[in-house]
């Protein structure tokens, strides 16, 4: 298993905001098609997968895996459960990529904006999970979501062990 990790920083020029970025790359041996298929129209199925990671996935409005579509997630993070519902804003199949923007719960109190992307390449029995967090801090005390990110390189690995079985 190779993790690739890097945070950027950036700022948006026409609104003055700084806009950070954290980046993983997984290489995965499981199909990239199938966990892509998960992400986007089984998130329930995580739950079970690692329940000592993600409590519940609930849909709110929409239809799974579609453009507007708003579901919460309830996961253990630092050792505490927490809530964050999110709205897909971008999906694109050929590049097997989901973005969403995190609207309501506890990531909130600490930043401004948070999007959670996450993009499969496939190529054969090499598949590459990306997962990316933009995000702008409320206050220079928060910290960045590294522990976060690892949640997400965690629960990737799960599903890769869970689908080799």
């Amino acid at each position: 298993l190779i993790i690739n990790y890097y945070f950027v920083i950036y700022h948006r020029r026409e609104m003055s905001l700084e806009v950070r970025k954290l980046v993983s790359e997984i290489n995965i041996k499981c199909d990239g098609d199938v966990f892509h298929e998960m992400i986007r129209y089984e998130p329930h199925h995580i739950s079970r997968i690692c329940s000592d990671k993600i409590q519940n996935v609930d849909i709110h409005e929409g239809e799974l895996g579609t453009i507007g579509s708003v579901k919460s997630w309830k996961l253990i993070h630092d050792g505490k459960e927490i809530m964050a519902k999110e709205v897909i804003e971008e999906i694109d199949d050929e590049k097997k990529l989901i973005k969403k923007k995190v609207i309501e719960g506890d990531l909130l109190e600490y930043y401004k904006s948070f999007y959670i992307t996450m993009h499969v390449e496939t190529k054969g029995e090499n598949n590459l999970v990306t997962w990316i967090m933009e995000y702008e801090k409320k206050n220079a005390n928060v910290p960045d979501p590294h522990t976060l990110m690892e949640l997400c390189i965690n629960v990737t690995k799960d599903i890769e062990t869970h689908h080799l079985k």
